[in-house]
C-alpha cells in the first residue's frame, strides 16, 4: 500500500497531513505557504509513494460550497494537471478548525502555542484525512 496525503487548504497556509504506508492512521506533515505547495507536494510524491490525495472540501452548514472554493478549485485543477496519475478526492472539512483548537486545550498546549495558526492547519489536515480513513471503514 501507499500514503494518502490530506490537504487544508487556505489562502496564505496549507496545512499537510499523511497516513503511514497501511493506512492505518493520519499524522501531521508540514504547513507551508500556499503558493508554494504544487512544487512541494510534487517533490513530496517523488520521495514517497502516494495513492491518493484528499482535499478539505469547506461546506456551509446548509451543505453548499463555501466561498473559499473558488480558491481551492483551481489549486485542484493544477494538481490533477501536475500529478495526472494520483486520483484527488474531496472531503468535507466542515468545524476541523474548531476541532483542531478543541484538541489543542484538550492536549494540555499552551495559549501561545495554540495561537500558532501554522499548527493549527497542520492539525486541521490530519481530522480531514482520519475522517476520511474512518469513513472508508463504514
Amino acid at each position: 500500500m501507499a500514503r494518502i496525503l490530506g490537504i487544508d487548504y487556505g489562502r496564505k497556509r496549507t496545512g499537510l497531513a499523511v497516513t503511514d504506508p497501511l493506512q492505518i492512521v493520519a499524522s501531521a506533515l508540514d504547513t507551508i505557504p500556499s503558493h508554494t505547495l504544487v512544487d512541494y507536494i510534487t517533490q513530496y510524491v517523488a520521495r514517497e509513494d502516494v495513492e491518493l490525495i484528499v482535499v478539505g472540501q469547506p461546506t456551509q452548514l446548509n451543505g453548499e460550497p463555501s466561498e473559499s472554493m473558488r480558491y481551492i478549485t483551481p489549486f485542484v485543477n493544477r494538481l490533477k494537471k501536475v500529478l495526472p496519475n494520483i486520483p484527488i478526492v474531496m472531503y468535507d472539512e466542515r468545524f476541523t478548525s474548531s476541532i483542531a483548537h478543541q484538541a489543542m486545550i484538550d492536549g494540555g498546549m499552551k495559549r501561545s502555542d495554540r495561537r500558532d495558526k501554522a499548527r493549527v492547519d497542520s492539525i486541521a489536515a490530519t481530522i480531514i484525512l482520519n475522517d476520511y480513513l474512518s469513513s472508508r471503514k463504514v
